[in-house]
């Protein structure tokens, strides 16, 4: 009823200027692919491939990556199935397209308007939906559940915020749980958080992403990078946000009369701040640095590097012994810590590391990352362990140990869904 009633009400106020209004604003944010906007609308150019198709859909680059152990696992399994990646930004689409086996492809997920999921719906036809994303979107999810498609809720996660909304509207969350035919939380609270706004069934089976692949590495410029670094010991500062980069900067010369000859890499996590953390590292911090995507190399000089591209994290984790998580400095919640751990990093992370309660949980009973309370401690943690090698060896291996032993999540993932497969 609910679902009709957000249907009824976008087609009749907001469908009329959808289309020209989504264009000019995502187009002046640089947030939409023009050039594929007709998937956006639900007018796909490619034909169906034969033969069955499972859709597997995520937000993000985070959740894309997600996918890939299970999407792997499943073409192992179902040789003659396709599987059709949906993402919503224009960063993941980028890195599908170099990380999707073959049978599997991707599309853009249509904007959440009537007619435009029922024409994706009738295009693609799939067989079975696996939805890794949190949002639930009204007219997609009731547009499956009209077709009478399985709909299955992978690595599900209810955030404090959401859980917080949903349970204002506890008669809508109902309805829209209700369309999936399974849910999978990433952890027992998120389990319980399903089953307490509607689901009708709910579980934990572990988080999908501590069975991660590996990041993939250009040997190419790996060969180039190295021999740019050297011998210098370098650390490297990934996923970072706004600010971040400025409250490391602000001790990275400090850290350089402790460690000579110390090499920052920072990897942003939107890649077009580049010049602008350049320009405030330089301005404010008074460093020396270099950006990637003005072609700058690695000069003897360069404290910061500034790795401002996508699809490169598997390369700097591999030539940095250790990683930083960014986005756990500010509240905004962290990001992936499992994919350094598992190329034999030490890990650490900041203070607020609240979107992955119940990894952290298990990552810090095994002492597999290293949480630091403010960036002084930050500042005081990266210099003992640049310092201290065996020190830095017993933190790696304890990171990498804790996701081999987290790592068996995707075969209970697969064995629960199998049903819905064949």
């Amino acid at each position: 009823m609910y679902i009709e009633m957000y249907k009824t009400l976008i087609n009749t106020l907001y469908a009329p200027v959808i289309n020209p209004f989504i264009i000019r604003k995502r187009k002046k944010n640089g947030k939409e692919d023009l050039s594929r906007f007709n998937e956006r609308i639900g007018q796909p150019k490619l034909a169906r491939p034969e033969g069955r198709l499972i859709w597997i859909h995520g937000a993000s680059v985070g959740e894309s990556v997600s996918m890939l152990p299970l999407i792997d696992k499943i073409l192992e399994l179902y040789p003659n199935v396709n599987i059709m990646v949906t993402t919503g930004t224009i960063t993941s689409a980028e890195v599908m397209a170099k990380r999707l086996p073959q049978r599997a492809f991707h599309q853009y997920f249509p904007i959440d308007k009537p007619s435009f999921t029922q024409s994706f719906i009738k295009h693609w036809q799939p067989d079975v939906v696996l939805w890794f994303e949190s949002e639930l979107w009204p007219s997609m999810l009731s547009t499956i559940r009209d077709h009478k498609i399985p709909l299955i809720l992978v690595n599900g996660r209810i955030s404090d915020k959401s859980f917080k909304h949903w349970k204002l509207f506890p008669a809508i969350s109902k309805e829209l749980l209700n369309c999936f035919s399974l849910c999978l939380g990433q952890s027992k609270l998120d389990a319980e958080r399903l089953r307490e706004l509607g689901s009708q069934d709910a579980e934990c089976l572990g988080n999908l992403k501590f069975a991660g692949l590996p990041l993939p590495i250009d040997a190419k410029k790996e060969q180039e990078i190295t021999s740019q670094i050297g011998s210098r010991p370098v650390w490297t500062v990934s996923s970072t946000h706004s600010d971040e980069e400025f409250q490391i900067g602000c001790f990275l010369k400090e850290l350089g009369k402790e460690v000579p000859n110390l090499l920052t890499i920072i990897a942003p996590r939107h890649p077009k701040r580049g010049e602008e953390i350049k320009t405030r590292l330089q301005n404010e911090c008074h460093l020396n640095v270099s950006l990637r995507s003005a072609g700058e190399p690695i000069t003897p000089e360069t404290e910061v590097y500034v790795a401002d591209t996508i699809g490169e994290l598997g390369l700097w984790y591999k030539l940095c012994p250790i990683v930083f998580i960014g986005g756990s400095l500010i509240p905004h919640g962290g990001q992936n810590f499992m994919e350094p751990a598992r190329m034999q990093d030490a890990v650490l992370v900041g203070p607020h590391m609240h979107n992955f309660k119940e990894a952290m949980a298990h990552a810090l009973q095994a002492q597999g990352v290293i949480q630091v309370k403010d960036v002084q401690e930050l500042h005081t943690e990266v210099a003992k362990l640049l310092s201290d090698k065996q020190y830095l060896a017993q933190k790696a291996q304890l990171a990498y140990d804790w996701t081999v032993s987290e790592s068996k999540v995707l075969d209970g993932i697969v064995d629960k869904i199998k049903g819905y497969l064949a």
